[in-house]
């Protein structure tokens, strides 16, 4: 971690002595009394399903075109958390559901959030993803926009499998935000964006997946409009906590904790939560050094460790984390009205994780 900058879960107080960013919420037991889960306790939970769903990718990434099979087994192999499909099928476990079709959904949101993240590196020229060199740096980006997109139609055609017309209606309402939160994100590249426009493209390009993806676990297991709007505002909740906290690290960590270089998004022009913080609640220097460096998408004026100076000074990471703590809070409310379940057990841990991690 770098030491100039406060980590998202503890820095500096005033005297400089190490101090919590922020307190956690210390309400969440008047939910009810069941424990959250443990990591290790959410792994044995879900792990049949995630393995069904490992096999279940392998199968469906493959071609008759050989690069679109190379490609996406790469991207498979990079490994990544699963949390979009872990949700789904915490959702559907919650409400009874015990049908294969959690595990076919499962991997139909993987492979959307992996085609997105295709498409993403190619939008955003970036030369690693999770420590590796990003697929287009192999294979060109002609390759992989077509490869992308057949990734999307491959998880369409899965996804048919269920013949439920509600799972396309989500599916085609997911796709559609998120390619307009990649098209406003385009334009509004090198501008210090407001809160509100901040939270609406992280809602499109992140947290509508996480909605969907608890939304059609809900859907599978044949829930009521209630049940399935509970669970859409506890995976919009999750997704929204986890881009401010992915976000905060970018700005935090290091590049060999995040596989990529540090505070890429600001160098490409990407003005996260931290950072328009600074820039509304700053000086009017602290304005125009945030400035310069979207302009110039690149750190050549106006330095990292400026930048860094200038989020310490305005306690902008601890700002953000505050952020990223209410709306971790928000999905657990979400979960009220639900049985204690050791599914729910999980459901109350995904935040904490969330919040908590470090990459």
């Amino acid at each position: 971690m770098n030491p100039s900058l406060p980590h998202p879960r503890g820095g500096r107080g005033k005297d400089g002595a190490p101090a919590r960013a922020v307190a956690e919420p210390k309400n969440r037991g008047t939910l009810s009394t069941l424990t959250i889960a443990t990591a290790k306790e959410v792994f044995e939970l879900l792990r049949e399903d995630l393995v069904a769903i490992e096999q279940e990718l392998a199968r469906d990434a493959a071609s008759s075109v050989s690069t679109i099979t190379e490609i996406a087994e790469y991207l498979r192999e990079g490994g990544g958390k699963r949390i979009r499909p872990s949700l789904l099928l915490l959702a559907a476990h919650q409400l009874g559901y015990s049908g294969h079709g959690a595990v076919r959904l499962g991997a139909v949101v993987e492979m959307v959030h992996t085609a997105t993240l295709v498409h993403d590196d190619i939008i955003d020229g970036a030369d690693t993803r999770r420590g590796r060199p990003s697929a287009n740096t192999t294979w060109g980006n002609e390759k992989c926009v077509l490869a992308g997109d057949w990734l999307y139609m491959q998880a369409f055609k899965v996804a048919l499998e269920e013949k439920n017309f509600r799972v396309l209606e989500l599916l085609i309402l997911l796709t559609q935000q998120m390619v307009e939160g990649e098209l406003l994100q385009i334009q509004k590249l090198g501008k210090a964006v407001s809160e509100a426009e901040y939270y609406d493209l992280i809602f499109r390009k992140t947290a509508c997946l996480f909605s969907i993806s608890m939304r059609l676990g809900a859907v599978l297991a044949r829930a009521t409009e209630a049940q399935e709007a509970n669970l859409g505002t506890y995976g919009r909740a999750v997704g929204l906590a986890f881009q401010i906290v992915d976000d905060v690290l970018d700005l935090t960590a290091t590049e060999e904790v995040l596989g990529k270089p540090v505070a890429s998004d600001l160098r490409e022009g990407k003005a996260t939560l931290a950072v328009i913080h600074s820039y509304d609640h700053g000086t009017a220097e602290d304005r125009k050094a945030i400035q310069r460096v979207l302009d110039d998408r690149s750190f050549e004026n106006v330095s990292r460790q400026q930048i860094r100076e200038i989020l310490i000074r305005n306690e902008s990471v601890e700002y953000a984390m505050a952020a990223a703590f209410r709306y971790a809070e928000q999905s657990r409310q979400a979960l009220a009205a639900f049985p204690d379940t050791d599914f729910k057990r999980a459901l109350l841990w995904v935040p904490d994780f969330v919040v908590a991690r470090e990459k």
